[in-house]
């Protein structure tokens, strides 16, 4: 797979926003992804809809728009590839938020990251696909502490959520009674209703595990 772009002096969503275009160009617009029956030009679409489309963006959150987003979006996606990916590699345009190191971090660092596996997995055989460097591993788990339990919210049993060389994430509702390890990015993807292709080790009874797998399935 595509190798990481990043050097120290790149911030790590930048760093990431390069690997998945260096991803969707090697890979070709064609290639599937984990969420099904988008190909990799419409994703590629997707984020260059989000952060270059105000006039078609809030359809993603409200649903009485999300026609006008679908065909917009579609439309992104029929233009021309090396030209899309181009765009998305270049990140928030001058005007948003998001232009701002800070802010495209926070907003999109998990974002990307979650995507770059989309794509790289897509095939849906788990495991991982390319050596994720440690501080995009630090800053995906940095995110999981801070929004665990709503990451979780849908869970029905608490969870310990272990990343090595790292103290337990407690996420649900309750104390937790099954416990996950694995890399950060697998615990993310878990997170994110990738369960059936993340590399991760899910421990408890066995009627607590299936409900977490069955209430973990398909989050998004």
């Amino acid at each position: 797979m595509a190798g990481m772009t990043s050097t120290t002096r790149v911030p790590v969503v930048q760093a990431e926003r390069e690997a998945l275009c260096d991803t969707f160009l090697e890979l070709g617009p064609d290639a599937p992804t984990l969420c099904d029956p988008w190909r990799a030009r419409d994703l590629a679409a997707h984020l260059v809809v989000r952060e270059h489309r105000p006039d078609l963006a809030p359809g993603i959150w409200l649903p009485a728009l999300a026609g006008r987003l679908e065909d917009g979006q579609r439309a992104v996606a029929e233009g021309d590839w090396e030209s899309l990916v181009a765009t998305a590699r270049s990140g928030p345009p001058w005007w948003s938020p998001t232009r701002i190191d800070r802010v495209d971090a926070l907003v999109n660092t998990v974002e990307l990251v979650v995507h770059h596996e989309d794509v790289l997995r897509g095939d849906g055989t788990p495991g991982p696909r390319r050596e994720v460097p440690e501080r995009t591993e630090r800053a995906v788990h940095a995110a999981l502490r801070k929004s665990a339990r709503l990451m979780f919210r849908r869970s029905p049993v608490g969870v310990r959520l272990v990343a090595p060389a790292t103290e337990p994430i407690i996420a649900g509702p309750d104390a937790p009674v099954v416990t996950v390890t694995g890399a950060p990015v697998e615990l993310l993807l878990l997170a994110y209703g990738r369960i059936r292709v993340a590399s991760v080790d899910i421990d408890g009874t066995p009627a607590d595990v299936e409900s977490l797998r069955t209430a973990m399935l398909g989050v998004s």
